[in-house]
């Protein structure tokens, strides 16, 4: 996969992985590196395991187009149950990728059907997999913390933002007031400040989440031969 000036990305999960929060803070990086970004969530009931996408553009020029990206280049699924159980609303996950393009996938464990990899090695993709809710739990104590280890793998292979972008758009996530957030986001919003009784521990923890992932994405080759690039979720 080269390096891209604009990127289209589908995010997929499921609910109370902060798949939208992971969408916001995205066009967050974007905007505070000087880049573009334009987003959108799409999801049905707000409740835990119910199907989420996200959609995010990402460019280093304007983006003029919105709503829903039907050819990604960058594909994300937040758990293996999207592709496991089909649960998603772009099915199969694969749909509409791009040439050349790239997978993230958070799972302990193979989960791509013969199919899914015949398809993928025709379209020259790559597939980096690696168990993020554990390292989020590893680090943060904390599966809610999942969607900072999968961006945090995003934005270290793409490079299209720096470690201080990245921190300036978590911590006004978290700690500003200018994000409107959904039902079920604000509720996730709550359970995660219940952990943490400081938000500033709760910026502090889901940053070394990020600089963990951002770190791992420096040992990636994606000119490797091999389909699939399997990191392991190992804390030093």
């Amino acid at each position: 996969m080269e390096k891209k000036k604009r990127y289209n990305m589908r995010v997929s999960g499921l609910g109370g992985q902060g798949v939208v929060t992971t969408a916001h803070i995205l066009g967050s990086c974007m905007d505070n590196a000087g880049n573009y970004a334009s987003l959108v969530p799409f999801f049905g009931s707000e409740k835990r395991m119910a199907p989420v996408e996200s959609y995010v553009r990402a460019s280093t020029e304007p983006i003029y187009e919105v709503g829903e990206v039907v050819y990604p280049d960058i594909i994300m699924i937040f758990h293996p149950q999207v592709i496991t159980h089909g649960k998603s609303y772009t099915m199969p996950f694969y749909t509409g990728l791009k040439k050349n393009s790239l997978v993230i996938i958070n799972t302990d464990r193979d989960i791509l059907e013969d199919e899914d990899i015949k398809v993928l090695k025709n379209l020259n993709a790559k597939v980096v997999q690696f168990n993020a809710t554990d390292l989020a739990i590893q680090i943060a104590g904390t599966e809610l913390a999942t969607n900072m280890a999968m961006m945090g793998m995003l934005l270290g292979i793409i490079k299209l933002v720096n470690k201080d972008d990245i921190e300036k758009a978590v911590r006004e996530r978290f700690l500003g007031k200018t994000f409107v957030t959904s039902g079920g986001t604000a509720s996730l919003d709550s359970a995660i400040e219940k952990k943490f009784k400081k938000k500033e521990q709760l910026l502090e923890k889901n940053m070394e989440v990020i600089n963990k992932t951002f770190q791992m994405a420096n040992s990636i080759d994606l000119n490797t031969t091999e389909l699939v690039i399997r990191l392991a979720a190992k804390v030093a």
